[in-house]
């Protein structure tokens, strides 16, 4: 076989590499826009990065807006800051929403058009996307180490995954510090994000030696330190293992595939306004179960390498993933609070899109529509084992 393998050019990681972002950023430029939240601005981290920038002559612009899962319409309205300002670089510093929406400008600003037009390739970015530097916030998406961004249609409702070399981002900053203040709610989210991103990665029809190694790897530290760094935020080795796993993680997928979990997340996230990382989390035990029978072999190489005295290392890998999660406090979506009624009017629409992503296709197992809609409902009403 033969295999590609996209990267960001440059990888900072580690306790401290946020101060690395002044030198990257007069390297690429001297006006950055700054995409982050109003959460990053009052935990006092945007004031930092931009202390940074100006202690090294760069100048910068802030973009505050992103308040949800990224939309079309964040990316139009930091494009025109870039455009109004004549910035010539991007920082994305928060969650994955924060660097999913930066990757979106970082592409439009130098390729023009619209977001949605890139989604399935129908419009390639022929050419190089803005300098850009990702600094992750959160434990989970990976998306400072892949070419993929997930943007929100608002016009449509639909969650459009969207994936070229050029929405890879040009320097990844990855600092443990950064992620002690998320909460243990978006811990856990997270958490199981990146250990999703790294299995899904591992079971894909796509996988190959060079992913195998990061996934399996992603796995082992997840499965070590999420349950520390949920109860004690301030425990800085469990922060540090669980953002080089996401990192892995995210790397691992991007260079194989992301499968079920994803294809059927995006609707929901869509439709429900769910966060990305809680969808993936309430889908994950569903999704495996219904899964485990067609990858007895991958799961297994797992489960050898967490349990090597399990008589059955696949079924020990499945229930200990669902034990993770109930332990994780994760709901089932029912119990997120998504209305019954309304989830049950839109299931032929979420089979539908969850089908055309493509992401069910890389499944081990592939599910026809109706077994789609079944399942949604067998997550819907997902009873943790004890």
């Amino acid at each position: 076989m033969t295999a590609s393998v996209h990267l960001p050019k440059t990888i900072h990681y580690g306790r401290d590499s946020f101060q690395k972002v002044g030198s990257e950023a007069k390297a690429a430029g001297s006006k950055a826009l700054l995409i982050s939240d109003e959460i990053m601005a009052e935990l006092g981290f945007v004031d930092t990065c931009e202390q940074h920038l100006a202690d090294v002559g760069v100048e910068s612009v802030r973009y505050l807006g992103v308040a949800s899962e990224p939309t079309d319409v964040y990316v139009e309205e930091a494009l025109a800051l870039v455009e109004r300002n004549d910035c010539d670089h991007i920082i994305a510093l928060g969650g994955g929403s924060c660097i999913d929406t930066a990757k979106g400008v970082a592409v439009l600003a130098t390729n023009g058009g619209e977001i949605s037009a890139y989604m399935n390739n129908r419009r390639k970015a022929a050419k190089r996307a803005l300098p850009f530097i990702a600094i992750p916030t959160t434990a989970g998406t990976g998306s400072e180490a892949t070419d993929v961004t997930v943007i929100t249609n608002t016009k449509n409702d639909v969650k459009m995954m969207i994936k070229q070399p050029a929405f890879m981002p040009e320097t990844a900053i990855v600092d443990p510090y950064l992620t002690v203040t998320s909460p243990r709610g978006t811990t856990a989210a997270t958490g199981v994000d990146a250990l999703t991103h790294a299995l899904e990665a591992y079971i894909s029809k796509k996988a190959h030696p060079f992913t195998d190694e990061l996934a399996l790897s992603a796995i082992e530290r997840i499965y070590a330190s999420i349950l520390t760094a949920y109860n004690d935020g301030k425990n800085i080795e469990a922060r540090d293992e669980m953002v080089y796993a996401a990192m892995q993680a995210g790397m691992a997928f991007s260079n194989a595939s992301v499968c079920l979990v994803h294809g059927m997340s995006r609707p929901i996230g869509a439709l429900f306004h769910v966060p990305h990382g809680i969808s993936n989390a309430m889908l994950l035990p569903a999704v495996l179960e219904f899964s485990e029978d067609s990858c007895r072999d991958r799961l297994a190489d797992i489960g050898r390498r967490l349990f090597p005295q399990a008589e059955d290392p696949a079924r020990v890998f499945v229930d200990e993933v669902i034990a993770l999660c109930r332990k994780l406090d994760i709901p089932n979506l029912g119990g997120w609070g998504i209305d019954e009624a309304e989830f049950e009017a839109v299931l032929e629409k979420m089979a539908d899109d969850a089908i055309e992503s493509g992401s069910p296709g890389n499944n081990p197992r592939v599910p026809t529509k109706d077994e789609l809609i079944d399942l949604y409902r067998t997550a819907f009403h997902y009873s943790y084992k004890n």
